[in-house]
């Protein structure tokens, strides 16, 4: 699935719509990354699947208070 373990950000639907306004169906999925981070509480490195705002908000709050926040949540 593409859903961001961080945030919990997935795909979106919305319409493609042509120059004459006919529409169809389409998704915005999610600016996906799959990326590894080490955790020196626990000294070992962690394989996560995060979107680019779950990124920017790891090295915002850090990554051991991201992680404990998305298993509150249930994003993990």
């Amino acid at each position: 699935m593409r859903i961001c373990q961080i945030t919990g950000k997935s795909a979106l639907t919305g319409n493609h719509v042509s120059h004459s306004n006919h529409k169809t169906k389409r998704r915005f999925n999610v600016n996906l990354q799959k990326k590894k981070f080490f955790i020196p509480e626990e000294d070992r490195w962690v394989d996560l699947k995060v979107s680019a705002a779950g990124i920017r908000n790891i090295n915002k709050k850090g990554i051991s208070a991201c992680l404990k926040e998305a298993k509150e949540k249930g994003f993990m």
